[in-house]
């Protein structure tokens, strides 16, 4: 089985960019699509928001980032370990090294009492995540604040004031993320604990952006399937003078283009819903929540996922 799942954040102001730059001016991530440029947030952001929430959640991860150094910077518990690491087991890894540098680090492995044969430099993410999409282009808003001048401390960044400039929108973000659950199998209860972990998504943020802005869904989509391709549009909701629609799945699913009961809508999507269409999604085995993070764990239960505890 594969599970595949759209998230749409709630509309706020955002500011997720890169870090400062030269002249004191922040600038969003964005694309072209179309004729119009859209903010995005990258996926790696969002990756090292769920490590953090990984381990939040009471399980091992070998990753933790470094904040308080002059670059951006990571350091590593150990030797990456899918058994004994939930961020590698999901996240995957990579150790550049070469054939001198290999034999040293499988020489330690050895002293540590695992066996170097099943040891890997390179292992794929079994999450796979897509930047997270604006749905309302961006439209070349700024905001400026006033960075003071430091007087009488023991120390100082600057020797003036300086004005800060950042770009900003005001819009929901969209993002799909997928999973093979047969590359799960061997640790199902952590798997659950990473969608509990995407349910709740915060605290991401580019190098020393200080925006908050919830990356946990608003509306939810997700499709437990034996295919292996989702079969829909992974950014299909749409802006409609300000509320968000995902038209495709639902008629899609109410004229039999996709089997509803491997379907599971939740959040905003099912709030703004006719009975009518409830009635009908229901009669063809679409599971509705009008709470996205319940209506994970039941796809974690449909997916046999049990609880940590279990």
């Amino acid at each position: 089985m594969n599970l595949f799942a759209t998230v749409l954040t709630y509309a706020a102001p955002s500011a997720n960019y890169r870090g400062e730059s030269p002249e004191n001016r922040s600038v969003i991530q964005k694309i072209t699509k179309g004729r119009f440029e859209y903010a995005i947030i990258s996926p790696e952001a969002m990756r090292n928001a769920l490590r953090e929430h990984l381990h939040q959640f009471g399980l091992p991860c070998n990753r933790k980032r470094l904040n308080d150094e002059e670059q951006l910077a990571v350091k590593f518990a150990d030797f990456p370990d899918a058994d004994a690491y939930a961020d590698d087991f999901f996240m995957g890894w990579l150790v550049a090294a070469g054939n001198a540098d290999r034999k040293k680090m499988l020489v330690k492995i050895k002293e540590q009492g695992r066996d170097p044969a099943t040891f890997s430099f390179k292992r794929d993410s079994v999450l796979r995540m897509n930047m997270a999409v604006a749905l309302e282009p961006y439209r070349h808003d700024a905001v400026f604040t006033q960075s003071p001048l430091t007087v009488g401390s023991p120390w100082k960044n600057s020797g003036s004031s300086a004005l800060l400039h950042r770009e900003t929108a005001y819009t929901a973000f969209q993002y799909p993320f997928a999973l093979n659950l047969e590359d799960c199998k061997e640790k199902r209860s952590w798997t659950r604990t990473l969608l509990r972990a995407i349910g709740e998504l915060n605290g991401v943020a580019g190098n020393h952006a200080r925006s908050y802005f919830e990356m946990a869904p608003a509306s939810l989509v997700v499709r437990l399937t034996r295919q292996l391709v989702a079969g829909y549009d992974a950014y299909g909701f749409r802006s409609d003078e300000g509320k968000y629609r995902l038209p495709e799945i639902v008629d899609g699913i109410l004229k039999a283009d996709f089997p509803g009961d491997e379907f599971f809508l939740g959040g905003q999507l099912v709030k703004e819903m006719d009975e009518r269409t409830t009635l009908a999604l229901t009669e063809k085995g679409v599971i509705l929540d009008r709470n996205p993070q319940r209506l994970l764990m039941a796809a974690a239960d449909r997916a046999g996922l049990p609880d940590s505890a279990e």
